[in-house]
């Protein structure tokens, strides 16, 4: 009786992963190349710096408190070090001592979303709406005053443009 128990979970187990996640898969794949600037890899390499790939194309996390845009304080636009769509305004970034530049709004129509289970959790990835450029994530623990939101990027991902006075 064990032995029947036994096989029925592994059979159960085993057929838990099925075609329908491959599918899945392959459309959210097909969708991160479907954006207004669309390069190769081999262009984007090119393009980038190594930082600048790993976080922008590999989806990958700059060290906390390395960026340098953390101490602008200067009205401005932070733009996507991709692509230069506009992302971020000044006067709606924040100091959230998390060790990245943090926003509590992003520019309306630039900031694509997902989901980005990579380390076992679901969080809310954010990426340039343009060229698919990952940024960071976004959390729900920003400013109360505000919208309460929490746009933790990637500072290598952003450069800042002043406002012209």
């Amino acid at each position: 009786m064990k032995n029947i128990i036994l096989s029925f979970f592994c059979i159960l187990l085993f057929s838990c992963n099925t075609k329908a996640q491959n599918n899945q898969k392959e459309t959210t794949d097909s969708k991160k190349s479907k954006f207004p600037i669309s390069k190769t890899d081999a262009e984007w390499k090119s393009e980038l710096s190594e930082s600048e790939y790993y976080v922008l194309r590999k989806a990958g996390t700059e060290r906390p408190f390395s960026s340098d845009l953390l101490e602008i304080k200067e009205a401005g636009t932070y733009v996507c070090a991709a692509c230069a769509t506009p992302l971020f305004r000044s006067e709606h970034k924040f100091k959230s001592g998390t060790g990245w530049p943090s926003f509590d709004r992003a520019i309306e129509g630039n900031v694509g979303y997902g989901v980005d289970n990579k380390i076992g959790v679901p969080r809310d990835e954010e990426h340039c709406a343009k060229c698919g450029g990952h940024l960071g994530h976004v959390f729900d623990d920003g400013p109360s005053n505000t919208t309460g939101k929490r746009h933790c990027v990637n500072g290598i991902a952003l450069n800042f443009i002043p406002d012209e006075n």
